[in-house]
């Protein structure tokens, strides 16, 4: 439903975009194209090859100049950093008063607070704004304007060894909490070494510890918006992963806050886990090792389907350049289906797009994603329009594992971290 509104939207909106463009070419010596002014747009985005490849560089090193080429007096200079290192380089170049025109890395929300970004609305057209998914738009928003641009994005989804399964006797995913427990003490039973792999480690313990948020039915904020980390709900998920996975020695031999993403993935390639939350490349990463598996949805306490955790990364543009039109013109580019369509699948992400998504759902060669893409538009997200989201992210990376430990309650844990939130939350208003 949501979906089909947005493309009405789309197609409302159509003469007015017709109009927009013949209005921006009636007036393109105003953007340097075609007229004696260069412009020279600086653009910084993060590096996706995590095997140490420079397929990110080529990839936006041939879009700049496909679009160069199509939009003469505009050059685009691209600069490429690990994700390690972009968000400190940008917010290097902001602070040394050389912003980029354009940046596509992790976080938008403090750049809004310090007035550097312009509104989305102002740089990009209408079909390009109405063609987001309608939860990363929305993700993507502060007081309700959007600056943050979704880029690539994945969803979550539990996934589990199928021969594993077999071999112990369980013939179907669990759907409840208490049917996962039971899963899981039956694999370990059968020697399974991690029945169900739980990375609480401050790699991204975040996500993890937003996947049962939501299958609780709540979340890092409530409904206006505040933290509510120590929740009914989310203290009742963490009780259920202490007592009933954790404390029986259902997690494997590595302490859930001691065990990191990366870790937890390897080891499911190996053969050697039989349940966890993963993403669209844990596929190839199984694939490659001849796993069989399957994907479902994270099983919920009373086995009604709840929204996936979605992750987005963000575009955004910069005001210090006074390059509003022609970063709105370099961005209407990027965001096309095809370019859009031919960076997620070079990285096996999802697109965020209505249009690229539909098309992608209707290529056979990914139907294995197409849970992961169904899942998105219903989505929740973390509170990245929050300023103090970084912050309080980070303090969850390193202290959520302590609600899964012996002698630790998950209310003392949850509740200390919320409390963190709220003046994190209060210093920066």
């Amino acid at each position: 439903m949501e979906r089909a509104v947005q493309r009405r939207y789309l197609g409302l909106t159509a003469a007015i975009a017709a109009l927009a463009v013949a209005t921006t070419v009636a007036g393109c010596g105003s953007l340097g194209i075609g007229g004696s002014d260069e412009v020279t747009l600086k653009f910084v985005a993060a590096d996706y090859n995590i095997d140490g490849g420079d397929g990110t560089k080529k990839y936006w090193n041939n879009l700049a100049r496909e679009f160069e080429t199509k939009n003469p007096g505009v050059k685009v200079d691209v600069s490429i950093h690990s994700w390690n290192d972009v968000d400190r380089k940008v917010a290097e170049m902001v602070e040394a008063g050389k912003a980029p025109d354009i940046a596509q890395i992790g976080a938008y929300a403090d750049y809004v607070a310090d007035g550097k970004l312009y509104a989305v609305e102002e740089m990009v057209s209408i079909p390009t704004q109405a063609n987001f998914l309608a939860p990363l738009a929305k993700a993507g928003e502060v007081d309700r304007m959007q600056y943050g641009m979704p880029f690539v994005g994945s969803t979550r989804l539990m996934f589990y060894n199928k021969d594993l399964f077999e071999k112990a006797g369980i013939d179907s995913a669990p759907k409840t909490w208490d049917a996962l427990a039971a899963d899981a003490k039956t694999l370990k039973e059968e020697g399974v070494k991690y029945p169900f792999a739980l990375p609480l480690g401050p790699e991204e313990a975040q996500a993890e510890t937003m996947n049962w948020m939501l299958a609780a039915g709540s979340g890092y904020t409530d409904d206006i918006g505040a933290y509510s980390i120590n929740s009914a709900d989310n203290i009742g998920a963490f009780t259920f992963l202490k007592d009933k996975l954790v404390g029986p020695g259902l997690t494997g031999p590595v302490a859930p806050g001691k065990l990191n993403r990366k870790e937890a993935f390897a080891a499911f390639a190996k053969g050697e886990v039989g349940m966890l939350n993963g993403h669209p490349s844990l596929m190839q990463q199984a694939e490659k090792n001849g796993v069989e598996y399957e994907m479902v949805p994270l099983p919920t306490k009373d086995g009604k389907q709840r929204s996936a955790m979605g992750v987005a990364d963000w575009m955004m543009g910069f005001k210090q350049n006074g390059h509003r039109k022609e970063i709105g013109k370099f961005l209407d580019f990027a965001y096309e289906d095809a370019n859009v369509l031919a960076f997620a699948d070079e990285f096996d992400l999802q697109p965020v797009t209505l249009t690229a998504t539909d098309k992608m759902l209707a290529d056979s060669k990914h139907q294995k994603t197409r849970k992961f893409l169904d899942a998105m538009p219903t989505a929740k997200l973390y509170p990245v329009g929050k300023t103090s989201w970084a912050k309080v992210s980070e303090n969850i990376k390193q202290e959520i594992g302590a609600a899964v430990e012996p002698g630790n309650t998950p209310g003392g844990v949850l509740g200390a971290l919320s409390r963190e939130a709220a003046a994190v939350d209060s210093a920066q208003q």
